[in-house]
């Protein structure tokens, strides 16, 4: 099964954080699964460690591909259907990050790992 992890899914992971649910350590753990990695969320991640939001993050503001590539993680870029899509969204979500989360959910027709309860109501599969 192809996953795309949430920026505070991947954190959880690459940190061994326990706020990550047993169900998403499962699944991203299970080999026989493709986890896809936005470059939205290495954005996310460098922007929020430049403003202070993220003090602890500095290795991945600068090398989140390595530590992705090391877990055998692919990235995902944002191609102009997943930008459009993410600007089109007629949903009440301004966080431009979790806007191209979701449109690359939908387009790449991978679920979403993600604590984020809000995802639901947008038409994505949301696994936590």
């Amino acid at each position: 099964m192809k996953l795309l992890l949430d920026t505070h899914a991947l954190i959880w992971w690459l940190a061994g954080d326990a706020s990550l649910g047993k169900n998403a350590v499962e699944v991203i753990g299970d080999e026989s699964n493709e986890i896809l990695i936005s470059a939205a969320s290495a954005m996310e991640i460098s922007t929020k460690f430049r403003l202070g939001k993220l003090p602890k993050a500095a290795v991945l503001a600068t090398d989140l591909a390595e530590y992705a590539a090391e877990q055998g993680f692919v990235e995902l870029s944002i191609s102009m259907a997943h930008a459009a899509m993410a600007g089109n969204l007629a949903i009440a979500h301004k966080d431009p990050f979790d806007r191209i989360l979701i449109a690359q959910s939908l387009i790449e027709q991978a679920p979403l790992v993600s604590n984020e309860t809000i995802f639901d109501g947008f038409g994505i599969q949301r696994i936590w």
